[in-house]
């Protein structure tokens, strides 16, 4: 049943980018990995070739005890140059060390930032730059509230992102800065017994109040970079969060989360029809994964324990998980880049075995699934490609027939704007909670119909009280009206603390 999915999922995909005039002209499919540095890079980067993945994003970890130093320096000054020669993009993901690292001094953020400017100037070839990690998550950033309960992990990462913009733009204009590398779960719970953390929306929100109140007047962000992991390793590429949580299927709340944090101001976002941006925010999911049942045969290979609770996927399932994932973005034009969460397996069981290619070095099923899939969705997508932008390059506006629909509050149904029926059930999705300790039961979730991936906007402020509303930057069935927003708001408020 998962493989006739994925096949019609495919296919009805691709019919979809077929009418979407370059919707997917941007998108570059690549791997998050750290392991390619090991043996120079050579072999590294010839099998990302092989399969068609154009960017590699890799890890940089500034420790606050070396402020200055930049950790396998040498081994990044001779990896870069044969990135450089395969063609490969190179993503530099820089974050603390340590999850109360900015937190460490009273300079350490400055000091971060003095160490973003240090690697941009000692690897200039280097264009892309993700800030941070998560910093929604207490794995990654500390605190996450203050004892009275008030969420404080965004005006915390605020600073950093614009300190690092301002550095990176004084080195190399042309410099991409990507933030937040956002995660797609967080419980909103400040006295929970365990995972503290901010949900993507509730986040970006924060961080939209902390940008309006530094009166900045210059953008934070070029990029923004977000993780849709499943809420559950076992659920399907198409099975979302409830909100305000959102994985691959609801990306319409993080792009409808970011409009009303930035609407108004110096910071772009994510293009809308019918209005021109110079430069409009993209989107990178820069890390998404299914780990894999390991082969009895290679279990000798690994070491370990498996993390509690996690139910791993077939290796089919993950080949048939991948393709469709890939099918899917293909068609939103928002999303430039979409990275996969190994090339190769980590050999700790407690961390990471989902990737491309097993300990032994020998291919999982979705290696090939992953190679023939770019390969088709080029082939598809190349006769009308226009050229890629550079960096201040302005963008076309979108086509006239991408026009916003008309949607009647609290319906909850849109027309299809471009691409079709088609386009929109391959993009449906279904909602499911994520697992968070002491989370309250979910709000209610606004669902719309099966039928449209649509293109347009939702009104804010009095347009959201009352009259119709339009659909904004939704990718799936998910409509997120910003007046239902504000009644889950008052309905978490109304909730009695544990």
């Amino acid at each position: 049943m998962t493989r006739i999915r994925g096949l019609l999922l495919c296919a009805c995909a691709a019919l979809a980018c077929a009418g979407a005039h370059g919707a997917a002209a941007g998108l570059e499919v690549g791997v998050t990995e750290d392991a390619g540095k090991a043996d120079g890079g050579a072999a590294f980067f010839a099998t990302l070739s092989d399969v068609g993945l154009k960017a590699n994003r890799v890890s940089i970890n500034w420790d606050p005890a070396h402020q200055t130093t930049i950790s396998g320096q040498a081994q990044l000054a001779a990896w870069l140059p044969k990135a450089q020669v395969s063609g490969t993009r190179v993503v530099f993901a820089v974050a603390p060390h340590d999850a109360k690292d900015f937190n460490s001094s009273a300079g350490a953020k400055t000091q971060f930032v003095d160490f973003v400017r240090k690697l941009a100037q000692t690897f200039p070839t280097v264009k892309d730059y993700v800030i941070g990690n998560e910093p929604n998550q207490p794995l990654f950033q500390l605190p996450q509230f203050a004892p009275n309960g008030k969420a404080v992990s965004a005006a915390a990462y605020l600073p950093v992102l614009a300190g690092s913009y301002d550095a990176l733009k004084a080195v190399n204009p042309t410099i991409t800065v990507i933030g937040v590398g956002l995660s797609p779960r967080g419980n909103d719970l400040p006295f929970a017994k365990s995972n503290i953390s901010r949900s993507p929306v509730r986040f970006l929100h924060d961080l939209g109040v902390a940008y309006r109140a530094s009166k900045r007047t210059t953008p934070l962000m070029d990029e923004f970079a977000f993780h849709p992991y499943p809420a559950r390793n076992s659920d399907a590429p198409d099975v979302g969060y409830v909100w305000p949580n959102a994985g691959l299927p609801n990306l319409d709340r993080i792009k409808q989360a970011l409009w009303d944090a930035f609407h108004g101001t110096a910071q772009p976002t994510v293009a809308e029809p019918r209005k021109t941006f110079a430069r409009p925010l993209k989107l990178d999911l820069d890390e998404v994964g299914w780990q894999v049942a390991i082969q009895p045969a290679l279990v000798g290979l690994y070491f370990g324990a498996e993390t509690p609770n996690l139910v791993p996927v077939s290796e089919q399932t993950q080949a048939d998980y991948y393709r469709e994932v890939i099918t899917s973005v293909e068609c939103d034009p928002a999303v430039r880049m979409l990275s996969f969460f190994h090339l190769s397996d980590e050999l700790d069981l407690g961390r990471w075995q989902s990737g491309l290619i097993r300990a032994d070095g020998s291919k999982r099923p979705s290696y090939d699934a992953v190679r023939q899939t770019i390969a088709q969705t080029h082939e598809s997508h190349q006769h009308r490609r226009p050229p890629a932008r550079r960096v201040g390059e302005a963008e076309e506006a979108v086509p006239a027939q991408a026009q916003a629909v008309e949607l009647h509050r609290g319906s909850g149904r849109g027309g299809v704007v471009q691409g079709g029926d088609l386009q929109g059930r391959a993009a449906q999705g279904r909602d499911r909670e994520a697992p968070a300790d002491g989370a309250p039961e979910a709000a209610a979730q606004c669902q719309g119909d099966d039928q449209g991936q649509v293109e347009g906007r939702i009104s804010s402020g009095a347009k959201a009280e009352g009259r119709d509303l339009r659909v904004r930057h939704s990718n799936d069935r998910h409509h997120e009206l910003a007046a239902l927003h504000r009644l889950r708001e008052q309905a978490v408020s109304r909730r009695p603390t544990a």
